[in-house]
């Protein structure tokens, strides 16, 4: 069913929308600079006191704003109050959905929404409204795409029991492990973002419930676009009905959808990079080591692996076929794997662009460790050709680290010399 719009006094009922039109626009004086959004599912007794307080506060800031009250299928009188509000205060507005979901709410309004920046607040207000204005500023300065209230960074003030505490922390800590993100917050129910970026970012976000904000979050910092968070006084409110076990099930299967989609590269992150005007986007913005020490780590973690597979496939291939045989065929297989996961996770290159390119020249720096490893092997034996293989295989293993330190400095400085001008989330 289509959403519904509720008009202000003395104005016509507009038609229902997808997209912002001339007639809508003209339930206003004019189009708002920023349009505060109140999602609601059965808050009649919240409801009015957060829209006058918001109402009240918004009244004193230096420029036009409205107010949302987006009711996603509330079977209580939540739908009455939003319309008598709407009715007696001016620049405020109430869209009714048939179907529930926060995400799906902000989505709908914010897609439809005339105004130059959009927010949301929780209807409980348990942010301090005193941070609206530092949390818009930015915004509308230019200085930033998406701001953020946080009550993890450094100078907010918030109280919660320690059991919250504990979920928020973790859950943070989870995508900073997972996603590799570098916001402190992404739960905290206060945020603003350009309706530029919005309109951009939007259709690619999947989620209707409670895992949007993360969602949104992920997908513009990716994309290399500017999050500003700011410091709240937060009052957790003890009242709250969320259903953390369901919530963090959602939040889960949210984290492992978005990562696969992310790994596929068939995210078109770099062309809305491009589309809002910021240029190449940086290596660091998907978690990636630009520096020799941290790409050295993930280097050596990933030889590790492949040392280990290594070893592995000799020996089952060593029963089949003799030691050289299975020492090529060991190194070509931990070969093609290690030139994958080093191009994905030390050097920061997805999607296919140049993955044929790159798995040639790391064939040829196989050669050259498997040249390094058979030298090793014919000299052991033509000391010793009655050799254990206990002894074969040490000689062998540390072979492979050599030809391993050799491999990092090629791949660096010769196979992913490039690796500036490919952006993680690219699709090709």
């Amino acid at each position: 069913m289509n959403p519904t719009t509720t008009p202000l006094p003395g104005r016509s009922t507009p038609r229902p929308r997808t997209a912002p039109t001339a007639e809508a626009v003209g339930e206003f004086r004019s189009a708002p600079v920023l349009d505060v959004v109140v999602p609601v599912f059965d808050e009649e007794v919240d409801l009015e006191p957060c829209v006058r307080r918001l109402h009240a506060h918004l009244r004193a800031l230096p420029f036009s704003s409205r107010i949302t009250i987006a009711d996603n299928a509330s079977t209580d009188a939540t739908p009455t109050v939003a319309a008598a509000l709407a009715a007696e205060l001016p620049d405020v507005r109430w869209i009714r959905l048939e179907q529930k979901g926060r995400g799906r709410a902000l989505n709908h309004v914010w897609s439809t929404s005339d105004a130059e920046v959009l927010a949301y607040t929780d209807v409980d207000l348990s942010t301090d409204l005193s941070a609206l204005l530092p949390l818009v500023a930015g915004l509308l300065s230019g200085h930033s795409d998406v701001a953020i209230g946080s009550r993890l960074a450094r100078g907010a003030h918030v109280v919660r029991g320690p059991k919250r505490e504990f979920i928020s922390r973790s859950y943070n800590l989870l995508l900073h492990q997972t996603l590799r993100v570098r916001f402190t917050d992404a739960q905290c129910g206060f945020k603003a973002v350009r309706a530029e970026v919005a309109r951009q970012l939007l259709p690619l976000v999947e989620d209707t419930g409670w895992f949007f904000d993360t969602e949104l979050l992920v997908l513009a910092e990716r994309s290399g676009l500017r999050i500003q968070e700011i410091p709240v006084d937060w009052v957790d409110d003890p009242d709250s009905r969320v259903d953390i076990v369901a919530t963090a099930l959602a939040d889960l299967r949210g984290i492992r959808r978005l990562t696969g989609a992310i790994a596929s590269g068939r995210l078109p992150l770099a062309e809305i990079r491009a589309s809002l005007g910021r240029g190449p986007q940086p290596a660091a913005v998907a978690g990636v080591p630009t520096s020799l020490t941290g790409q050295l780590g993930r280097f050596v973690g990933v030889g590790v692996l492949s040392t280990i597979a290594y070893a592995v496939l000799y020996l089952l291939l060593h029963h089949v076929a003799g030691a050289q045989v299975a020492n090529f065929l060991a190194l070509l297989i931990t070969a093609v794997a290690n030139t994958a996961l080093n191009r994905r996770l030390t050097f920061g290159v997805r999607g296919r662009r140049g993955a044929t390119r790159h798995q040639a020249q790391g064939l040829l720096v196989f050669l050259l460790g498997w040249a390094l490893t058979s030298g090793s092997l014919l000299a052991l034996h033509a000391l010793d050709p009655d050799v254990a293989r206990g002894p074969e295989l040490a000689v062998l293993t540390a072979a492979n680290l050599a030809a391993t330190v050799l491999r990092f400095l090629l791949l660096r400085s010769w196979v992913f010399r490039d690796r500036r001008h490919h952006r993680p989330g690219a699709t090709r």
